[in-house]
């Protein structure tokens, strides 16, 4: 499996201790739970980066909230885009995050998860915390920031090493490009990302 972090945000949100906390709230760890069920899965089976991401792609769709997450990887400019350019936004946004969890969780060398029993409150979002485990490897932290959509928690932001939001580092990987060439010229880099397995 290749590295899940290559660069470290120094000015990432962190995500430190957090006073409240909720006894085993199920609902929120389940999402969790199912993406990385799915994720072990697709590194089992093996299989080409194209198989893979066929495999994981509902998964995605159910754990994530990719609208959401497009418009914060965007930023504020989001309210200037033309709803076809946020549609194709959206579509090249949601390719590329396949794309990386494809390629990234390739195969299998006895990883395995562990999702921390109680989830931390931050307002009205949830924070799951889990562990990746990676035989003869420090383990990698990694936890998920959930918001309710339509009675279901989904992952609306993942911190590497409690302190590296994707969030945060694709926006700002993103801006210049936005600033350049607008909402369509983004569009392209995500996809043109995705192709390359440039993540």
């Amino acid at each position: 499996m290749r590295a899940l972090v290559a660069a470290i945000l120094l000015l990432a949100p962190q995500i430190g201790a957090i006073p409240v906390a909720l006894a085993e709230p199920e609902a929120e760890r389940a999402t969790v739970q199912a993406l990385d069920d799915s994720l072990i899965g697709i590194m089992k089976a093996g299989g080409t980066t194209k198989s893979r991401a066929q495999t994981i792609a509902p998964a995605i769709d159910r754990a994530f909230d990719l609208p959401l997450m497009t418009r914060l990887v965007v930023g504020p400019e989001w309210n200037t885009i033309a709803p076809p350019d946020q549609a194709a936004l959206l579509a090249a946004f949601r390719r590329l995050t396949i794309a990386q969890y494809a390629d990234n969780f390739d195969h299998w060398a006895g990883e395995r998860f562990a999702i921390a029993p109680q989830v931390d409150v931050r307002g009205s979002d949830r924070l799951v915390r889990t562990t990746l485990s990676v035989p003869g490897k420090e383990p990698i932290a990694i936890s998920y920031r959930l918001r309710e959509s339509g009675g279901r928690w989904k992952i609306i932001d993942i911190f590497y090493h409690n302190a590296i939001s994707q969030v945060a580092l694709r926006r700002s990987d993103f801006a210049a490009v936005l600033a350049k060439g607008g909402a369509r010229a983004l569009a392209a880099h995500l996809d043109t990302l995705a192709a390359k397995g440039s993540f």
